[in-house]
Formats: structure tokens, sequence, C-alpha cells
């Protein structure tokens, strides 16, 4: 069986999307499929090509686990601004086209948030006369209201029209949470055809045991109290408000680390410096080999987003990496998230917005070990109950279903 997938993430790149598509396809590789992976050149979320890669009009190949990559031409930009990040998607959508119709496949996969690579998707399927999976992490661009202020409801409007007819011909949706489904059943899709298949963890990668002594003197954390933020710093995190209340935090042992880049990243650090704080640290995104040493090092994992009902449908992914390496979870996600973190009992919920209540929650933690050390036994029950190996392996049941 042969696999087309088009994602406009992948590793290099460490985001979650790349991280998820990388590891679902590595496993179906073991599985005897031929998986081909249409992506960009890597260069999120800077908008600077990494080194090593060229982002040219001739495709690049290379094969990285036993999957073959092409590297597409794409207009490149960073994680923000709306205009220049769907050009970013439409140009990326119109090369995986045109390169995707030269791909030998049995079936296409085309994965969001972003939905201008299902477009391609649909059409390559049109073209090809093959069946094709729309894979729903987002709902996009409903998500996009949460985060912005535009005028121009009519584009929205429009988007969401065109992403409705999308869910309506796909021949499989996957949803990354139940919630997702429940939308789309609302919106008169047909439940028969959405299957949900949740972000998960990499348990061979993502071990607790992991030594990150080294990293505590290096970064001079000796015996701190360290609460980590680790992933995109984009609009929807809502991370200038933690930043800009740390001075409320009367613990001086406490330290907290932000690592990764984003849209909001330089604002961040402004922030910080205006007020003076001594009790941070910014540090750049380093590759998914080497995050698992961050995670190590930090006691308490800080998991944010905006008070907005669109994302009480989102599952941020960081809850089961969080979860893998035994870390208490702060969570400022109400919904789906709050659901899971609170079934398994992995960790605390704080009202989203809220940094006194987060002050509360974080202070329980530290004032009541035997709570800290239930917590972390839960998370390694969280982990297991969403082993990326065994999703992996699900999706593709349904994958060979359709052929």
């Amino acid at each position: 069986m042969k696999i087309l997938f088009l994602t406009d993430n992948f590793p290099p790149e460490v985001n979650a999307p790349a991280t998820r598509t990388f590891e679902h396809c590595k496993e179906w590789v073991k599985e005897g499929i031929e998986v081909t992976v249409i992506t960009c050149n890597p260069n999120f979320p800077q908008g600077k090509v990494y080194e090593g890669y060229k982002n040219k009009i001739i495709p690049q190949r290379e094969l990285i686990e036993g999957i073959k990559v092409i590297r597409v031409w794409s207009y490149i930009t960073r994680n923000e601004g709306f205009f220049k990040r769907t050009l970013d998607y439409i140009s990326y959508s119109l090369s995986a086209f045109i390169v995707g119709l030269f791909i030998k496949t049995d079936l296409i996969v085309a994965t969001s948030p972003q939905f201008f690579t299902a477009i391609s998707g649909f059409w390559l399927a049109f073209f090809k006369r093959k069946k094709w999976v729309f894979e729903l992490r987002d709902l996009w661009p409903d998500s996009i209201r949460s985060v912005t202020s535009m005028n121009s409801q009519w584009i929205l409007n429009l988007l969401e029209k065109i992403e409705l007819r999308l869910y309506k011909n796909a021949n499989l949706i996957v949803a990354v949470t139940d919630a997702f489904k429940k939308n789309l059943i609302q919106r008169g899709i047909d439940a028969k055809k959405i299957t949900v298949i949740t972000n998960g963890c990499n348990l061979e990668l993502f071990n607790p045991q992991v030594d990150a002594s080294d990293l505590r003197s290096k970064l001079n954390l000796h015996d701190k109290i360290v609460v980590s933020y680790i992933g995109t710093h984009g609009l929807a995190h809502d991370l200038e408000l933690y930043v800009s209340n740390l001075n409320k935090i009367e613990n001086n042992n406490i330290e907290f680390l932000f690592i990764g880049d984003g849209a909001n990243k330089k604002l961040l650090v402004q922030r910080a410096k205006e007020l003076n704080l001594d009790n941070v640290q910014f540090l750049d995104p380093v590759p998914k080999s080497e995050i698992v040493k961050y995670w190590a090092l930090a006691d308490f994992a800080l998991i944010p987003l905006k008070q907005d009902d669109t994302f009480k449908t989102v599952i941020p992914s960081k809850i089961f990496e969080a979860a893998a390496m035994r870390k208490p979870i702060l969570l400022g996600v109400d919904g789906q998230a709050r659901e899971i973190m609170e079934e398994y009992d992995a960790g605390l919920f704080f009202e989203p917005g809220n940094f006194d209540d987060f002050n509360v929650k974080l202070n329980r933690l530290i004032e009541e070990p035997e709570l800290k050390d239930k917590i972390k036994n839960n998370c390694s029950k969280l982990a297991e109950a969403y082993n990326r190996q065994t999703l992996a392996k699900t999706m593709l049941d349904h994958l060979k279903a359709l052929v």
C-alpha cells in the first residue's frame, strides 16, 4: 500500500503537527507501507529556512526513517500576520498539488490546521481518482476569530464555506478530538466517516529517567522549583498574561522557563525586561531529541490557552509529553483537555486567563508534596493510555479500510 501525505510541517521542525505526522508515518513504514510526504523546507516558526536546506523551485528529496520526503518551494514568512501566513499556506498548497500529480499512490492524506493543504488533497484525489483523508487538527479558520480582530469577516465566512465543502467531500475525516467530531456532526457532516485519533506521546523518546543535572547547572537552576512552558509562543497561548504577572510570585525559589519561539516571543522578552524580572528565562527552540532534557529538569508544566470557547475543543499535545515525563500539569485550558487531565488526575486546572488562580494552584502543588507525588504517578497512566505507537496503528487500520 502506498500513502501520499501532505503536510506543511515536518522534522526537523519540532512543533506538534510535525511530530504527529512523523511518528505516525514512521510506524506505518514499519508495517510495510510505502509513505511519501510532501512538505515545505523547514522554517517554522522563525520564518527562516533551517541550515542545510534551500527553498528552491526544484523539489528536494530525502529519506528519513524510511519515509520518502519531498520538500517543495513555498513563500516563507514568520508565524505571524494573517495575510502573509495565508500566502505561505497557498503557495505550499499549489506546489504540493503540482508535485503530487507525479507521485503514485493508493491513498492521499492531507492534514490541517490550515485547510489549503486539504484543498490540494481534494484536487489530487479528483485528478488521480483516489480516495482522500482530511486529518483535522484545528477548526481553522474558526480559531482565527479567537486570536485576531479581523474586520474582513466576509473572508472568514467564505473560508468556512470552503472548509465545510472539504469535510463533505473527504472519504474519511480523522479528527484529533471528540469535540471536533461533535462540531462537524452539528454542522451536518456524516458521523460515520469521522473517526477520532487523538494526539499522544512517543514513550520510547520521552523517558522520565533522563538525567538533566548538567542542564540544570548550565541554566543555574540548582535548587530552583522550575515551571516550564515548552512550545510555540503564539497569540493563542496568552503567555503575556503570565510574564506580566511574574512579579507577583512571592517565592524567590521559583523560576519560569519559556522554551520555543513564535509571534509573541519578542514581546514577551521585552515585557520581562520592562519589569526587571529575575525569575524567568527565555530559551530558543531545541531539537526533539534534546527537548526531553528540558522536560526532565522541570518540576511543573504550564499549559495555557486564551479564555475562549473555541479552545474548549483543543487538546494541546504538551499534555501528553508532560505526562510521559511525569511532570504535574498546570492546565489553563477548559473543555476536553481538562476532561482528559482530570480523568487521570494528572494535574490541576486553573481558570484560563486568571493568573491569581494559577498562582494558587502552583503553590498548592509546592506545599502538598503528597499530592504532587500522587499526580506524578497518575501522569504515567495518562501517557500509557495515549501511546503514539498504538494510536498510529489504529489510524493505519482506518486508512487500509479505504483502499
